[in-house]
């Protein structure tokens, strides 16, 4: 299904629905960043997804990691949660969707990276070459955040 992500956009459609999603932030030994490029929008990002029926959300974290990309992880703690109502996902059924999502800190435990029917593309990137990728504002803002080392959980 195809989505186009708005951002602080005037002419964004009003959401009609909101729902639980997830993503990871995962480094390997040098410190670069596991991410897919999406292949509903064609950007950049951090591993993710939705919260299903009967699992908690870092076994959601988990399996939408290894369903994009190949990678198996653990989740070690909560980044942030990012529920800003100035971003909405817009969906070709007519959904409209505010942002929910929980961004985790998790650490590979194994696997290999492979590509799935929602990315394109899986790769470890160098975190000098993040500014290079069209990412989404809001997926830099978690990049942010986990550069950050931050003490203390973002939320809005």
């Amino acid at each position: 299904m195809a989505r186009v992500d708005y951002y602080n956009d005037p002419n964004a459609p009003k959401a009609n629905s909101i729902a639980v999603a997830v993503s990871a932030f995962i480094q390997d030994d040098e410190g670069r960043i596991l991410m897919i490029r999406r292949t509903d929008n064609d950007l950049y990002s951090i591993p993710g997804g939705q919260l299903e029926l009967g699992e908690t959300l870092a076994e959601a974290a988990v399996r939408e990691v290894r369903e994009e990309t190949g990678i198996e992880c653990e989740v070690t703690g909560v980044i942030g949660l990012y529920s800003d109502p100035k971003h909405v996902i817009a969906y070709d059924d007519g959904e409209v969707r505010q942002e929910f999502s929980i961004c985790f800190r998790a650490e590979r435990t194994g696997g290999t990276p492979k590509t799935s029917n929602e990315s394109s593309e899986v790769d470890w990137i160098p975190e000098n070459k993040i500014s290079t990728l069209n990412i989404h504002p809001t997926i830099r803002l978690r990049l942010k955040h986990s550069f950050e080392q931050r003490a203390t959980t973002y939320y809005t």
